[in-house]
């Protein structure tokens, strides 16, 4: 009998998850782009008269 390769299934398990919430980040951001999109006409005009607003990255870490 074949011995079970627990290494690789780890591994699928684990690209399965990851593929999972790279999909539901998808579809929250595409939901807030589309009620941002939709509230961005209302809000156009203050937004011009406001100063910028610099938007810092989540995804920077710092390293270990």
């Amino acid at each position: 009998m074949a011995k079970p390769n627990y290494s690789f299934a780890k591994r699928q398990r684990d690209l399965a998850k990851e593929q999972k919430k790279e999909e539901k980040l998808q579809r929250k951001n595409a939901a807030l782009a589309e009620t941002s999109t939709e509230g961005e006409t209302e809000a156009s005009d203050a937004t011009d008269e406001a100063a910028p607003v610099e938007q810092t990255s989540t995804d920077d870490k710092p390293a270990s």
